[in-house]
């Protein structure tokens, strides 16, 4: 019996519920699978070898439960046909006559996991959770790939390399800058991935959770390092930047999560507050996250001692109740002219309780290499990405700082109400 379901994409939607493929010559325990994954997964059947091949070309196929021994095509040499149609699809070995040999076969060819009939329900769904989610991983991965590849192709332009070379060297530091931050927080990850596995034979449990885990937050940073990437190469060719809507709180809960992970972060009291009703914003996600992570990070590095920064959002439905702004000696308002004050309007505040700035420096604070940090701390672009995103992005930052007491960054933008 072959059971079709779904069309073959080369694409993978986010929403899109993940395709399991069973393979077995004996009706029961093909139905005993169908009916313990039919809720969490597209099911496939297949009661031979041959069809199993048939669906696997028609269909895209996240994971594969086989039987090993079964009549005409052995459930091995299906693992490796399987393989060929789409090396990237895990497949989950099934055999009441378990030998050493049919193992290491089946590992040889690129099974994810191998498991005795009869099987017991916890062990078979979390292998298939398993394969699932490494497919996913590896999706992003090849995703990103192609990504990369993209963008080495248009470095290659002969129209993008005239532009890089006519630049002042600014969009080169601006690029090391941004990318710096991803960077520094894989590191972060890559040193917990080692202390966690180090002396480790073999890993399962919570230390396989956590490097699954610390694994899916690297590929999410790789991705960022691409988007900053292709964000440079929109801006030398003087596109126009193409804005999605983002939801806030997501926003929120991402930066918190690589806050945590900075080196800069270990020795400090740090809070991210999120919205009690969420909005959206008009702004792209990775300027977002970047402005907001230059800001902390600065608020961070503020000074050696411990202190504390927090990070707030506050939503007003128009401008006019906004708190009335100031300029003076102890604070700076930036594109006043350019900010969009229609309502609803988000203000989101990085606050720290360190030793604040002198106000001689306030004025040169967000000029590009202008820095307070030691030779070799710091490149002073920080500021200035954020002043310019923050054009880009038609908002008003506003920043007080008082020496002793601490400095606030506020920021705002035109903003969305999200009606759940």
């Amino acid at each position: 019996m072959i059971n079709r379901t779904i069309s073959k994409s080369n694409g993978e939607s986010p929403t899109r519920k993940h395709t399991l493929l069973i393979v077995d010559d004996e009706e029961g325990p093909r139905q005993s699978l169908r009916v313990i994954f039919k809720d969490d997964y597209h099911i496939l059947l297949a009661e031979s070898g041959a069809q199993a091949i048939e669906l696997a070309q028609e269909n895209h196929i996240d994971a594969v439960i086989s039987d090993i021994r079964m009549a005409g095509m052995s459930g091995i040499e299906l693992l490796e046909k399987l393989k060929q149609v789409d090396s990237g699809v895990e497949v989950i070995m099934l055999t009441a006559y378990e030998t050493i040999e049919t193992a290491r076969q089946a590992l040889r060819f690129g099974a994810c996991d191998y498991l005795n009939k009869p099987f017991d329900l916890g062990t078979v769904r979390a292998a298939v959770a398993g394969a699932i989610e490494r497919r996913t991983l590896s999706h992003e991965m090849r995703v990103n790939n192609l990504k990369l590849l993209e963008l080495q192709a248009q470095l290659k332009s002969q129209k993008v390399r005239d532009e890089i070379t006519q630049s002042n060297g600014e969009i080169y530091a601006s690029i090391i800058h941004d990318i710096n931050g991803p960077l520094t927080i894989i590191s972060g990850f890559i040193q917990l991935i080692n202390q966690h596995i180090a002396d480790a034979s073999r890993i399962e449990g919570e230390a396989l959770d956590m490097v699954k885990d610390r694994l899916k937050r690297m590929t999410r940073q790789v991705t960022n390092c691409i988007e900053i990437s292709q964000r440079y190469l929109s801006f030398m060719r003087t596109r126009a930047p193409q804005n999605a809507r983002i939801r806030v709180n997501q926003v929120l809960k991402d930066l918190e999560e690589l806050l945590r992970a900075h080196p800069s972060a270990q020795a400090h009291e740090l809070s991210v507050g999120s919205l009690p009703q969420d909005v959206t914003l008009e702004i792209n996600g990775t300027d977002l996250i970047q402005i907001l992570l230059n800001l902390s990070i600065n608020a961070l590095q503020a000074t050696d001692e411990p202190h504390s920064v927090t990070v707030t959002g506050q939503v007003f439905d128009d401008a006019s109740e906004m708190p009335k702004l100031q300029m003076g000696l102890t604070d700076v308002l930036l594109n006043q002219d350019g900010f969009q004050n229609s309502g609803p309007i988000l203000k989101l505040s990085v606050q720290d309780t360190g030793p604040g700035i002198p106000p001689k420096l306030l004025s040169k604070i967000f000029a590009p290499y202008f820095s307070t940090k030691p030779e070799g701390k710091g490149t002073g672009l920080g500021l200035s990405i954020v002043q310019r995103l923050l054009k880009e992005a038609r908002g008003l930052l506003h920043l007080r700082s008082i020496v002793g007491e601490g400095t606030t960054f506020d920021l705002y933008l035109p903003a969305v109400t999200v009606h759940e």
